[in-house]
């Protein structure tokens, strides 16, 4: 569906890409300025502990040390969200998780500084440690926080769209199940790291490994007390984030500070243990879900309740809790639906946004229910879902905007091309093929702190010589950014993307863009970008309108020629026409996006909102091994309704990317604690999919050309996730007939399972047992619904 483009919608490789695969590219951890310091900091062996004094003297007067700093020399609170600033970057009266960090220091080198770290002496009172939601919810003599209401419960939501007792009243089959979906981290190949270096004016620079770097301004601003202007965040290219970089973390305000203090560089750069203890990673999530069906399977109403372990501090875990019910009506018409979701403190490393935030979870959940249901009503997996699709252009009943919807034709792609009705409940015991389908944003509508700014800024600036710079403060974190500014500009522009210069991440020499996290970049930078590029390149083309004493609407860029669309003649070269445009200097044009208003009327309503939705369907035929119980993916499809791809190679390795992950999260990955210790925090025992556990693959796209979206693409980088782990555990039931209601899906788990059905149990089965009461203070806002039956159209359509 290219056609007409010349760059777009082609098998490009990423301009980047000579420089990472010669190991030219210099990421934060490689970056060396003179006089540099090393920085590292010490953290808490506790769980939960009230900090009763640190003598960090012996530190101080050790030769090679320069800086020594505790919680009192950084006492501001900060934190990701406006509703949670929680946090400070070196602990002051308690620690709250093993490894929060409760003090640093700066030495020549990283020897020393160590030695440093092992002379500071810090006397704890260790306290009652909360590792689990429900003594979480239980217990009150052990607040993690001091809150009002005396427990550790971090946020309640009670939403209820429609008439909910009404839609299961009218239900011919009610159906229930409770779920646990386990946390895991990024695993991201870069470790973070972080080098700042202040000025003699005590201006500071700050190189971090960060998705996020205007928030992370934001915070160094707040903590360090320093004017803006004083302040310049640059994010090197990330090698990986997932989201695992899209928080504000503690090293990068205290290399910052030990900067200021020492007037030297310093540089923290953290080892794969201490980046699982930052973790920020997916929360755990236990869920019940409760829905009403016709006989013919049909959804009448749905009561979705979640409750998220969010570790110690707040960071995303507002929009965390809310996103864990806000996507659920975004795939299937429900007509009445109700949330309600809590997210609590425990003595764990805070959790925050991992690839698909908060939506894995009850995806996984909402998926294996239905297959459990359409089994109760005697239909096919495929046909319960048919029946319920939610309609392109519509209303979903929590006032979601649906624009392009290519749900069915991703089905219709990956049920043909697996032959799934001809294999489904067909094939020999030990070989099954599960289904699920997904949706997830392309951007979320509103920006983390609440303004009426640009969501994404764009500069293209052409020199008088043709040479095109290209500005933003998006950072590229391996998804191919950058990339995709430099297609979009090039194709507007008539050019080879290999003539575009990019000048990327950099608070003090790119305008405003908000960060890589939410699927956000290629939809609002890249619609930034068009923005920009048209309006250079109509400065163009009327300088050479004037030249060819032709109308400028006559006149295309293509191919770096200014041609007439009515004529034969050659027209102009780009330099050509570029000289006559640019006799008075260069030409600079801004472009900008911000997204419709698309918040409904009621608290909560910022979370879920999207400029556009994409969609995929997921197909797996696994094999179960009865005597061992291991699981083993024999084959994915996969096809994901990406509006139109920028860049094929690059979308589909994004698809496959996430199916990699998804298999991780499903099979091997999970956040075990010991007594406040992970249980496995390296990547030798935390395993993760290697190239030898990946499955044969199968990837479609569908290109639905989304009205909003830049030359009508929509986000690819997490959806895909979300449908692998309930296809697997819909397999794994086809295959052995047990039921795997938790992940990951664990040899041990399955052999459990198996054991139940050998002595007869009926509908064998591991996952949690029930669902604790949560003390909702108070009761459901209640919102009537929009007309869902009434045509949407996208702003750009």
């Amino acid at each position: 569906m290219s056609e007409g483009l010349s760059v777009i919608g082609k098998r490009l490789p990423k301009v980047d890409s000579l420089g990472k695969t010669t190991g030219r590219t210099r990421y934060a951890e490689d970056l060396v300025l003179p006089g540099m310091l090393f920085g590292r900091l010490l953290r808490s062996p506790h769980p939960h502990a009230r900090v009763l004094g640190i003598d960090t003297s012996r530190a101080r007067s050790m030769p090679g040390v320069h800086a020594v700093l505790t919680g009192p020399d950084l006492p501001v609170k900060y934190g990701i969200l406006p509703s949670s600033q929680d946090e400070t970057a070196l602990a002051e009266d308690k620690v709250r998780y093993v490894g929060e960090p409760v003090a640093a220091v700066a030495a020549d080198d990283e020897e020393t500084a160590e030695r440093a770290l092992a002379a500071i002496e810090v006397r704890y009172e260790p306290l009652p440690a909360i590792m689990s939601i429900e003594d979480a919810l239980r217990r009150r003599d052990a607040l993690i926080h001091e809150q009002p209401d005396g427990s550790n419960v971090h946020k309640l939501v009670n939403l209820e769209f429609g008439d909910v007792d009404a839609g299961f009243a009218q239900a011919d089959h009610v159906r229930e199940d409770v779920f646990f979906y386990e946390g895991s981290n990024h695993v991201a190949m870069e470790q973070h790291a972080v080098l700042a270096s202040a000025d003699e004016g005590g201006k500071v620079t700050v190189w971090a490994s960060t998705q996020v770097p205007l928030y992370l301004h934001m915070a160094l601003v707040k903590v360090l007390g320093l004017p803006k202007e004083r302040v310049r965040v640059i994010a090197p290219p990330v090698g990986g984030g997932f989201g695992g970089k899209s928080d504000v973390f503690s090293h990068e305000i205290v290399a910052a500070k030990l900067s200021l203090v020492a007037r030297r560089p310093v540089k923290i750069a953290c080892s794969r243990e201490e980046v699982f203890y930052l973790h920020r990673g997916r929360h755990p999530v236990l869920m019940k879900v409760r829905t009403g069906f016709t006989q013919d399977g049909r959804i009448t109403a749905m009561d979705f309740r979640s409750i998220l372990d969010g570790g110690a501090y707040g960071s995303y875990g507002v929009a965390s809790t809310y996103y864990t019910g806000a996507l659920q009506p975004s795939t299937y018409r429900i007509p009445a639906y109700r949330f309600q979701g809590a997210r609590v403190f425990t003595n764990k490393p805070p959790c925050g946004p991992k690839r698909g935030h908060g939506t894995p979870q009850p995806r996984f959940a909402l998926e294996v229910h239905l297959d459990r249901a359409a089994e109760d009503l005697g239909l096919d997996p495929v046909e319960i879902r048919l029946r319920n699709l939610v309609r392109p252009f519509s209303m979903t009943v929590n006032h979601l905007r649906v624009t392009s919807c290519g749900l069915k034709e991703c089905m219709d792609a990956v049920l043909e091309a697996s032959r799934f009705r001809e294999k489904h409940g067909h094939l020999p015991r030990g070989k099954g093929i599960g289904f699920a389908v997904s949706a997830y944003l392309s951007g979320a509508a509103l920006p983390i702190w609440w303004n009426e700014d640009p969501h994404s800024e764009v500069e293209v600036r052409i020199e008088p010589t043709g040479h095109v710079v290209v500005s933003s403060l998006a950072s590229d974190i391996g998804q191919g950014s950058t990339s995709m500014l430099a297609f979009v500009v090039a194709e507007v522009l008539g050019l080879d993307p290999a003539e575009i210069e990019l000048v990327t991440a950099d608070t003090e020499r790119t305008p405003i863009d908000l960060g890589s996290y939410s699927s956000r970049v290629t939809f609002m930078a890249g619609n930034a970008a068009v923005s920009a590029a048209t309006k250079a390149r109509q400065v163009v083309l009327e300088a050479a309108a004037r030249r060819l004493r032709v109308p400028a609407e006559r006149l295309v860029a293509k191919g770096r020629r200014i041609r007439d669309t009515s004529a034969r003649g050659e027209g102009l070269s780009w330099e050509e026409a570029v000289a006559e445009a640019g006799r008075e200097g260069p030409i600079v044009a801004m472009g900008s996006y911000k997204p419709p208003k698309l918040a409904a009327p009621y608290k909560g309503s910022g979370v879920g909102p999207s400029p556009a939705f994409s969609y995929s369907a997921c197909v797996i035929e696994a094999s179960c091994d009865t005597d061992t119980g291991v699981l083993t993916p024999d084959r994915i499809w996969l096809a994901h309704d990406i509006g139109r791809a920028i860049n094929v190679r690059a979308v589909e390795g994004q698809v496959e990317g996430s199916i990699v992950m998804g298999l991780g999260e499903a099979l091997l990955e999970a956040q075990d604690f010991r007594g406040g210790l992970l249980k496995s925090p390296s990547i030798l025992e935390q395993r993760v999919p290697t190239i030898l556990e990946i499955p044969e693959i199968h990837t479609f796209l569908i290109e639905t050309v989304d009205p909003e979206g830049p030359f009508g693409a929509k986000e690819v980088g997490q959806g895909p996730l979300l449908p692998v782990a309930p296809a697997l555990a819909n397999a794994l039931y086809d295959a052995v007939g047990v039921r795997m209601d938790e992940v990951p899906l664990t040899p041990d788990k399955i052999l459990r399972a198996l054991e139940e059905q050998a002595r007869g149990i009926k509908s064998p089965r591991v996952g949690p047992r029930g669902f604790p009461l949560v003390p909702m203070t108070k009761e459901p806002i209640k919102v009537a619904p929009p007309d869902m039956d009434a045509p949407v159209l996208g702003r750009m359509g």
